[in-house]
């Protein structure tokens, strides 16, 4: 099954699923910001999740326990992926040279990305 972004309320949930392990509802909205949305909310944001093949659970009685089948890191990968492909004409080139020439880099962060590129080199 191929990867679908998530929308902002969903991917609010899949960071506390990550960051909890395993949970269920209520232990989710424990978590979530005021004001909090309905616990029928959060079920029905979840069942959406499991369609999309980003959450499972295991059946405990008449409850569920949820978990992420993906990591952090594998949907945080696709999304930079998404953006580099749909904006930046499939070019990380292009999504560097836009903040660089959008001025939204500071001069640590040209510093800390420089030293990144040089540590990095030929390890692709």
């Amino acid at each position: 099954m191929e990867l679908r972004s998530l929308t902002r309320a969903e991917a609010e949930i899949m960071k506390i699923l990550w960051q909890l392990e395993r949970a269920f509802i209520k232990d989710i909205l424990a978590q979530m910001k005021e004001p909090k949305p309905a616990y029928t909310t959060v079920a029905t944001f979840i069942r959406i999740l499991e369609k999309k093949g980003v959450v499972a659970h295991t059946t405990y009685g008449n409850t569920h326990e949820y978990y992420p089948l993906i990591s952090e890191q594998e949907y945080r990968k696709h999304e930079v992926q998404q953006l580099v492909e749909n904006y930046f004409d499939n070019s990380v080139g292009n999504l560097v040279s836009y903040f660089l020439t959008d001025n939204t880099l500071k001069e640590s962060d040209l510093d800390d990305l420089a030293a990144f590129i040089e540590k990095n080199k030929g390890k692709h």
